[in-house]
């Protein structure tokens, strides 16, 4: 009897030390990286956007979540270097914030950590990215922005705001595949409905974008289409400037008007990036990637920088003024 006792009294023990030994360590916070292919202050509300949205799902930052922010600041050749040291830390997930070409990097680097895109541009399937929309399959999910879908509405909207707009410069990089596709697939079907004649500027190497507008000379077009992605992402403010200075009315991305473009038109990024959280959120607590669906934007913002087309000598009619759901004063 007094034996049985005392092995209940040892068992106890053991089953209470073992207990208060588990509940004393630290609990493993996840690491979350946050990789763009901008640089940061670029990038800025958007990353607020995510972090007030985890908060929001009980997730704060510093205290039970991590998060490492990297940005490339649109030099491709840093995308190497960035998810090496990424993949090295075992990060828990990687958040992309960028296009096509990242997306592909991000991808190429890991077949194992969760990868939740939020990507422009790019059809994802088509991409490769993932095999469908509502099961993306393999460890890559989360939202693509509907670029080449609307670059008819994004042509429409610049006629319709400067009525005189008959020829179009088209800038692209040669090297980001999104926009090859958008200059030779889609543009010209919309340019044809709108009967616009569409004039490709090709950036191709360090300072292309100078080069070009250098060589524009006679060649002169009434307005100008930024097509994001690649090399651009880091000229967008020079892109603007030139715009500026050479009085053409401009459509881009909404990074593109807030460095001084024209107009923008596509999806409301800032609630894109919020449900960001979501998939962070469900992958955390057991979901996996592969069974996710991948989103499309619900919301989409038309901006106008009204401050650019007084400078620039444009007036824009009211009825356009009236679809804005931004205007820039």
């Amino acid at each position: 009897m007094k034996r049985r006792t005392a092995i209940r009294r040892l068992a106890t023990f053991f089953l209470t030390t073992a207990s208060l030994a588990q509940a004393q360590q630290p609990k493993k916070v996840p690491r979350i990286a946050y990789l763009s292919s901008v640089d940061a202050a670029t990038e800025s509300a958007r990353a607020e956007a995510i972090r007030l949205a985890l908060r929001e799902r009980g997730y704060i930052e510093g205290q039970n979540i991590a998060i490492e922010y990297r940005y490339a600041e649109g030099k491709v050749d840093r995308y190497p270097e960035l998810l090496a040291e990424l993949v090295r830390r075992k990060v828990d997930i990687i958040v992309v914030a960028g296009g096509y070409t990242l997306i592909r990097a991000v991808k190429n680097a890991t077949k194992t950590i969760p990868i939740v895109m939020v990507v422009s541009g790019a059809d994802p399937v088509e991409a490769g990215f993932i095999e469908s929309l509502a099961r993306p399959g393999g460890n890559v999910t989360g939202l693509t922005n509907l670029g080449r879908e609307l670059d008819g509405k994004r042509l429409e909207l610049l006629k319709e705001a400067v009525t005189k707009v008959a020829r179009v410069a088209v800038l692209y990089d040669p090297a980001a595949p999104s926009s090859v596709l958008e200059l030779k697939e889609d543009l010209p079907v919309a340019a044809r409905a709108l009967r616009l004649t569409i004039q490709p500027w090709e950036v191709r190497g360090t300072d292309a974008v100078d080069r070009v507008f250098a060589a524009t000379g006679k060649q002169r077009p009434d307005g100008l289409y930024v097509l994001g992605g690649g090399r651009l992402v880091a000229d967008e403010k020079r892109i603007a400037d030139f715009a500026l200075k050479s009085r053409l009315p401009s459509m881009g991305t909404r990074d593109y008007v807030d460095a001084g473009g024209l107009m923008s038109y596509g999806a409301d990024q800032v609630e894109s990036y919020r449900r960001v959280a979501y998939f962070v959120d469900r992958i955390l607590k057991g979901a996996k990637p592969a069974d996710l669906p991948v989103e499309q934007p619900m919301r989409f913002e038309f901006v106008i920088n009204l401050k650019t087309a007084n400078q620039i000598g444009v007036t824009i009619p009211q009825w356009t003024l009236m679809k804005a759901t931004k205007v820039i004063q």
